[in-house]
């Protein structure tokens, strides 16, 4: 009897154990769960650091670094000489050989010597003089109720780089005037012509609905910076523009 049963408990438990590998292996070598398809895990390196993951760029893609392109009213963009970023200006128009010369008035004979050894005219009344600082000579006419907006006539040593031609520096010193006008203003090209030993500029300025007219002499009286002389007038002082060729054609250098 102990021999039968011994017999039994051996087939017993040969039965435990196929059972059990029933549940544990799959039923065909292919069958695997469902699950999303990943990329195994890299192994690590030999010293232990972390995987350096491949380049997502061709190394021999290099950025193309494009200059910036200058704005209105700030400082010239790297790449650029003054000239282009005065091209670039919107506010300020080409100037061509369609814009002519204006005939100039007389200048008087009353002069205002400026301490950079040049004289500008002494205009009439309603002119007066005033207080120059910043510049070294000023003169303004009455101010008028409900706008800020008067005509003033100033010199200064030139406040921008010289050019090889007066005409571009005359260009560069209107564009500069912009400074003093009202947001938006932009330039109109009135008369252009060459005076001695310099240039001369009258543009009429737009802003809104109202303008001013204008006008830039630059002179060189062999110091280290040339002469800037600036008048503007606006609309609402009309009967003044006419004193504008008396700036142009009164600006002298001594000697």
């Amino acid at each position: 009897m102990r021999v039968v049963y011994r017999g039994l408990a051996v087939a017993g438990a040969v039965v435990v154990v196929a059972a059990t590998l029933a549940v544990v292996l799959p039923s065909e070598p292919d069958e695997v769960a469902a699950g999303p398809v990943t990329a195994p895990p890299a192994a690590p390196s030999s010293s232990g650091s972390a995987p350096v993951p491949p380049p997502t760029a061709s190394p021999s893609a290099t950025p193309v670094k494009e200059r910036a392109t200058p704005r209105p009213g700030t400082s010239l963009a790297p790449g650029y000489t003054a000239m282009e970023a005065l091209y670039a200006d919107p506010r300020v128009p080409r100037l061509t050989r369609s814009v002519k010369r204006m005939p100039l008035r007389s200048p008087g004979k009353r002069f205002i010597k400026d301490r950079r050894a040049w004289l500008v005219p002494r205009l009439p009344r309603p002119w007066k003089r005033y207080g120059a600082a910043p510049f070294t000579t000023k003169q303004v006419l009455p101010k008028q109720r409900g706008t800020a907006l008067r005509g003033v006539f100033v010199t200064c040593p030139l406040p921008i780089m010289k050019q090889k031609s007066p005409r571009d520096t005359a260009l560069l010193a209107a564009r500069w005037t912009l400074n003093h006008h009202p947001k938006g203003s932009r330039i109109t090209w009135l008369a252009s012509q060459p005076v001695k030993r310099g240039w001369m500029l009258a543009y009429r300025v737009t802003y809104g609905k109202h303008s001013s007219r204008a006008a830039v002499v630059v002179v060189d009286g062999g110091m280290s910076k040339p002469g800037l002389a600036f008048v503007s007038v606006p609309d609402s002082q009309r009967k003044q523009w006419r004193d504008i060729g008396r700036v142009a054609s009164g600006v002298r250098v001594l000697g």
